[in-house]
């Protein structure tokens, strides 16, 4: 375990410097719309994206210097979905990763442009930098990014999630709400790190049934964290979902029996990564780390 703290704090430690590096600096204008782009992105979150493109480049060969930069695109596609999430139009917070959210802190205006400049600018990092030997690969990541982050992902995921506000949802409607919402975001990271190296057919298959299982999990845990943990432990304001009456895996099975979904989600990520040719300590060492999490 100390070993994967280890490898794990290396890795956020660089991704921080490479988002850093990555932003416009605050002395170029427009200065107040870098100041809240950074401000959205720096100093803060635990960067499970980043982190799981980097075991999964692992697994394929793909450089940690060639998957920082697909890392910190998703990165910054994540930032983004939060500064506009939290905005009134949406779900109206004012605390995240410990501190005001976005719109708080600077304007709503500024909040909206900021979500629109860090889209841009993780595409422009996805295709600006040398990431495949092929091009054609590296199509394919723009590709798989767009996707994940559109309205057949991310985008589409949170629009059903405004559309359910109220409703009682069965398991099948509330999981594919949230394989799209969380888990297709999750699924890029993989697929982008594993992409920097040279994958085959078979590996690319049991990555993606992991990430899957890894998405509803985190999912399921934000849940149960958002219903049990209070807002200093969180960073964000705690009992958001029930007091906006929205459908969680706790409202529908319990905070129990959504313990153990978690845990089943987590075996079946596990045995996903069984039939890989390669090993893979840190994707099994984050699966944990995904359920057992306490923020």
């Amino acid at each position: 375990m100390s070993d994967f703290i280890a490898w794990m704090q290396a890795c956020q430690s660089r991704m921080e410097s490479v988002l850093a590096d990555t932003l416009p600096p605050v002395h170029i204008a427009p200065q107040r719309l870098h100041e809240a782009m950074r401000y959205a992105v720096l100093d803060g979150g635990k960067r499970v994206r980043p982190l799981l493109a980097f075991a999964a480049g692992e697994v394929t060969g793909g450089t940690p210097d060639r998957v920082q930069f697909a890392a910190a695109a998703v990165e910054l596609i994540h930032a983004y979905s939060l500064v506009h999430d939290d905005m009134p139009a949406m779900d109206d917070d004012a605390l995240r990763r410990g501190k005001p959210t976005v719109h708080v802190e600077f304007d709503e205006a500024t909040a909206l442009l900021v979500g629109d400049a860090l889209q841009s600018l993780a595409f422009d990092v996805l295709a600006a930098q040398p990431l495949a030997d092929d091009p054609a690969m590296q199509l394919t990541m723009l590709h798989l990014l767009a996707q994940a982050a559109g309205s057949r992902g991310m985008a589409g995921g949170q629009a059903i999630d405004l559309a359910s506000v109220g409703k009682a949802l069965d398991l099948a409607e509330l999981e594919f709400m949230h394989i799209h919402k969380t888990g297709a975001l999750i699924r890029a990271s993989v697929l982008l790190g594993a992409h920097c190296g040279t994958p085959d057919a078979a590996t690319l298959a049991a990555l993606d049934h992991y990430a899957k299982c890894i998405g509803l999990a985190f999912q399921v845990v934000d849940d149960v964290l958002d219903a049990e943990a209070p807002t200093a432990t969180l960073g964000k304001t705690a009992g958001k979902d029930a007091s906006h009456n929205k459908p969680t895996y706790v409202s529908l099975l319990g905070a129990a029996r959504a313990r153990e979904f978690a845990q089943e989600l987590r075996s079946d990520a596990h045995a996903a990564l069984a039939g890989l040719a390669a090993p893979a300590p840190h994707l099994r060492a984050l699966a944990d780390f995904v359920v057992e999490r306490a923020f």
